[in-house]
């Protein structure tokens, strides 16, 4: 694209990204068809149709195009140190062309960090914002566990598991991006301006809206979509049936993107939507390993989960056997344990003598009985229900 058109391109796309409402498939159409410098050109000139919308609605997005005025926001994003990027630049993430029609205008971005590099390797980690002691301990945990792997973890910003995500990742040296519902120079929500500034310095923030923009309950459903096309995965931990956080891990699915959750209590609201999500398209994960295990790359296996490891575990089948057959109050005869173990007498013998070896058993005469350790932290036996002859 030549230099003028590339610049009349961004500039018009500029324009738009404070003209229309993110995510409408709509205007995304007009788009595509008219493309940047000529759909400005319909809504700035009355005598051109649009199709597909009413007269009012036309009549509002065109009150809004005469109205807007790029240079302005252009001051605002030097000002903050922030920049413009469209589909064409080399950092614009490929990955949101998977969104179709309701791919964003452009995208508002601060901080020092390429965009599309950070979203190739990131995962969206994202939940509740009334969330428990529990949801922000897990956040946190397995953020960390994400950043100390090297992988960027996205989310919103928002109170909650959002907040709780970005700070462990920036704790723990990681690199974490956040995707806004408003624009690049203003801190929403208020409770989180110093947490924003540091992502800005030391991460990424992220948004669709011009400067200035405020959010509104649309444009953070619309948000969702971002963090989901941007990232190999979406986790949620915590979310209460109706919570946005599913709306993101829905908009993943649909674009063939991992849908992770983490269990919470069985009577949790807090955790009602991930137990749904989990019962369907959802993979369940408790730590970082698995995570990665799913969305890294093949052969990145999280650990193998077992308890741990105790000297009857090392034990061949047939001294197995005998000692399981072994009661747990009193002295048994040979030929006795014998037949509980199912084998023969010469067999039990061998074994007994080996278990005695390895600390298992002592023998009483003719009779044999388990050593107070083994009898203390082995596995339950059965009770003895013979008399010794």
């Amino acid at each position: 694209m030549p230099a003028d058109t590339a610049a009349d391109e961004r500039h018009a796309r500029i324009a738009l990204s404070r003209i229309l409402e993110p995510g409408d498939e709509t205007t995304g159409r007009w788009l595509r068809t008219y493309g940047a410098t000529g759909l400005l050109h319909h809504l700035t000139h009355e005598d051109t149709a649009l199709p597909g919308v009413t007269p009012k609605r036309l009549a509002g997005l065109r009150h809004r195009a005469i109205t807007t005025h790029p240079e302005t926001d252009l001051h605002t994003l030097h000002a903050t140190g922030a920049r413009f990027l469209i589909p064409t630049d080399p950092e614009w993430p490929g990955q949101l062309h998977d969104l179709g029609d309701t791919r964003p205008i452009g995208l508002w971005v601060r901080g020092n960090a390429d965009l599309r590099i950070w979203a190739l390797r990131s995962v969206a980690v994202v939940g509740a914002r009334a969330c428990t002691e529990y949801g922000a301990h897990m956040a946190a945990r397995i953020a960390a566990g994400l950043a100390e792997h090297g992988w960027v973890v996205v989310s919103g910003g928002a109170y909650g598991i959002d907040g709780a995500a970005h700070r462990a990742t920036l704790a723990a040296g990681g690199a974490t991006a956040a995707v806004l519902a408003n624009g690049v120079d203003t801190a929403y929500p208020r409770g989180h301006t110093g947490l924003l500034q540091r992502i800005a310095q030391q991460g990424l923030l992220v948004a669709e809206l011009p400067p200035g923009a405020h959010p509104t309950a649309y444009r953070f459903i619309q948000r969702n979509r971002i963090i989901a096309a941007l990232t190999r995965g979406t986790l949620v931990i915590e979310a209460a049936h109706r919570s946005g956080a599913l709306v993101t891990a829905r908009n993943a699915a649909r674009l063939g993107r991992h849908t992770l959750g983490v269990p919470g209590p069985a009577t949790s609201s807090q955790s009602a939507g991930v137990h749904q999500l989990l019962r369907g398209e959802a993979t369940l994960v408790t730590d970082a390993a698995e995570v990665i295990e799913l969305i890294g790359e093949m052969g990145q296996l999280a650990p193998e989960r077992r308890g741990p490891v105790v000297p009857r575990d090392l034990l061949k089948p047939l001294p197995a056997r005998v000692l399981a057959a072994l009661p747990a109050a009193r002295p048994a005869p040979v030929a006795a344990i014998a037949t509980d173990a199912a084998t023969t007498t010469d067999d039990t013998i061998a074994s007994l003598y080996e278990l005695q070896s390895l600390g298992f058993v002592e023998r009483h005469g003719d009779n044999w009985k388990l050593t107070r350790q083994s009898a203390r932290n082995d596995f339950p036996r059965r009770e003895d229900k013979r008399e010794d002859t």
